[in-house]
């Protein structure tokens, strides 16, 4: 029996979770340059939840996609953080469900015992702020990747 390489994985929807610091880069290069409306985003704090359902570019296909001349994918994915204490908007009016959001980054600012704020930090100077009692986040593709509709890869040239 031999060993599964790393390209028999890559068709496999994502499931992963990040429970420190050094996690969440990898989570947060996942979702970059994904858009959901804001209408996909819910604060359930009797739960201290946090969810979002981004429409994902699958930075994981790219190379894959240009090799075999084929179109880039996105895919739909649900962003879950749980032990959120507080959701803060900046520059984004929460009422406003038109408002289509675009991801840039995730980033951590620590505080003491493990908690912190989680800064999702979206395009045009916006930001969703969570106070989190420690770090639980996870993401999960919840449908079959799909063409993106743009059929172009996101392009951040300086």
């Amino acid at each position: 029996m031999n060993d599964a390489t790393f390209e028999e994985g890559a068709d496999k929807p994502l499931r992963l979770r990040a429970e420190n610091a050094e996690d969440i880069p990898v989570l947060s290069a996942l979702i970059q340059d994904a858009v959901l409306p804001s209408s996909e985003v819910k604060w359930l704090p009797k739960r201290m939840r946090f969810a979002a359902l981004l429409n994902r570019f699958r930075w994981e296909d790219k190379t894959a996609a240009e090799a075999r001349k084929r179109g880039y994918e996105r895919t739909q994915s649900m962003l879950v953080v749980d032990s959120v204490l507080r959701v803060i908007s900046n520059s984004v009016d929460p009422q406003d469900k038109d408002l289509v959001l675009s991801v840039l980054a995730i980033e951590f600012t620590p505080a003491e015992d493990g908690a912190g704020r989680l800064h999702l930090i979206l395009a045009g100077d916006g930001e969703l702020a969570l106070d989190v009692e420690c770090i639980d986040l996870t993401l999960t593709d919840v449908t079959r990747p799909y063409l993106a509709p743009s059929r172009r890869a996101p392009n951040h040239e300086a």
